[in-house]
């Protein structure tokens, strides 16, 4: 594992920390007993940091990784959390989270606390509730040992931030295709110049940039003589930049801590070549060119009062235009309700604007989910549903019976 240094406190941090936001879920439930294999695996193997925040996994994700850091685990990581800065309204309520947060943490002390996802609005409120008095305080009482923000602003917000106190460490969303989107490039060179060590959140774009990619993306990294997957070519760009200190990676595949690892271990800083940052730019104009919506897929805008998925409903309107697949039935399947049981479509959306509020993206997302509903609904949405469960469905579970029935009969003469 590589480690760079925090030339505040001195801290050597491992090049790759663990993101505890998405981890593996079972029945809609942290999947607890494989999430603990895994992060022991990766803190096994050099990981000496964690990043977890009060509403992860519904508040779940604190509390876990509380009670997994035993066994002298705890002792081999840093834990980075931070303040829900959107519930905080008075001075006492700062006080209390960093309580409770202590006792899901099952800890004395937090390594490093950031004020969550600071906005203009949320960082002027923060202030005049005495923010700064706050951690301070909390320093000097030993709950927490350095001090940080992550933001989702735009770079002058960000600047601003930036420049109107001594923090120590900040995290911002950082990508090939985010170059100047928030923060950006020049934001993290500037929080850098400024001593503030700069972490990294999203450095797949929510995974965007892994997993199943665009043909014409796939073609330009497969004409690399050196084989990579596109999640080892996100994860090295970003880990190539001297000012990053650690790229928080949301984990929850054991072939993905493999690959993360052996990718942190290997980029150092300027280590790309000319010929391979070009191929940067190919891939991220063929991704300008097929990208409907920005979504990262973080889920902040979640839950939906009307029940709306709304990173699923972007997912697939997305994975439409960038594969040139239709998703209608799927679409239907899924967040029609008709194989699911759970209606969660764009076309519920009442534009109550809470979701707007929430998206740290900025999206505006009833018009958006208009436009989903538009191209993947189309007319008669809710008849198609009726038809789908009356008709698809039985159908659908006939086949599963059939199948399972000849299966059981093949068996039974393999046997005999």
């Amino acid at each position: 594992m590589q480690y760079r240094k925090i030339e505040k406190n001195g801290e050597e941090i491992s090049a790759l920390g663990y993101g505890a936001m998405r981890l593996p879920t079972k029945n809609g439930r942290i999947d607890k007993e494989e999430a603990k294999k895994q992060i022991y695996y990766a803190i096994d193997q050099g990981v000496n940091i964690i990043d977890t925040a009060f509403p992860y996994h519904g508040g779940a994700s604190e509390s876990f990784i509380g009670e997994i850091l035993t066994d002298g685990y705890r002792e081999k990581v840093k834990i980075m959390t931070k303040m829900p800065s959107w519930s905080v309204k008075k001075y006492e309520d700062m006080e209390r989270y960093l309580e409770i947060q202590l006792e899901k943490l099952q800890t004395d002390c937090i390594d490093y606390y950031l004020v969550h996802t600071l906005t203009k609005k949320s960082f002027q409120k923060l202030k005049e509730l005495g923010v700064f008095q706050f951690l301070e305080d909390a320093q000097d009482k030993g709950q927490i040992k350095n001090i940080g923000f992550s933001s989702h602003g735009n770079l002058e917000i960000f600047k601003e931030i930036v420049d109107s106190y001594q923090w120590d460490v900040c995290l911002i969303q950082y990508n090939y295709m985010d170059e100047k989107n928030q923060a950006g490039t020049e934001g993290l060179e500037y929080a850098y110049s400024k001593g503030i060590s700069v972490f990294i959140m999203e450095p797949l774009k929510g995974g965007l940039l892994a997993g199943q990619v665009p043909d014409k993306a796939l073609e330009i990294w497969e004409e690399s003589e050196t084989e990579r997957s596109p999640a080892d070519w996100a994860l090295r760009w970003v880990l190539n930049h001297p000012e990053v200190t650690c790229v928080f990676s949301g984990m929850n595949h054991e072939d993905q801590i493999k690959e993360n690892l052996k990718v942190a271990g290997e980029v150092s800083p300027n280590s790309l070549t000319e010929e391979e940052l070009r191929r940067y730019d190919r891939v991220k104009e063929v991704y300008r060119n097929l990208m409907k919506i920005d979504c990262t897929g973080c889920g902040y805008c979640m839950p939906c009062p009307r029940g709306v998925d709304i990173p699923r409903c972007f997912n697939y309107y997305n994975h439409q235009y960038m594969f040139d697949e239709s998703q209608s039935f799927i679409y239907l399947g899924q967040l029609g309700g008709v194989l699911s049981g759970q209606e969660a479509y764009a076309g519920l959306c009442t534009e109550c604007g809470k979701c707007v509020r929430a998206c740290p993206q900025k999206l505006e997302i009833p018009e958006l989910l208009g436009t989903v509903s538009q191209e993947l609904e189309g007319r008669g949405f809710k008849y198609k549903i009726k038809i789908g469960k009356s008709i698809i469905l039985p159908l659908f579970d006939g086949f599963i019976s059939f199948s399972s029935r000849f299966s059981r009969t093949d068996k039974t003469r393999k046997s005999s």
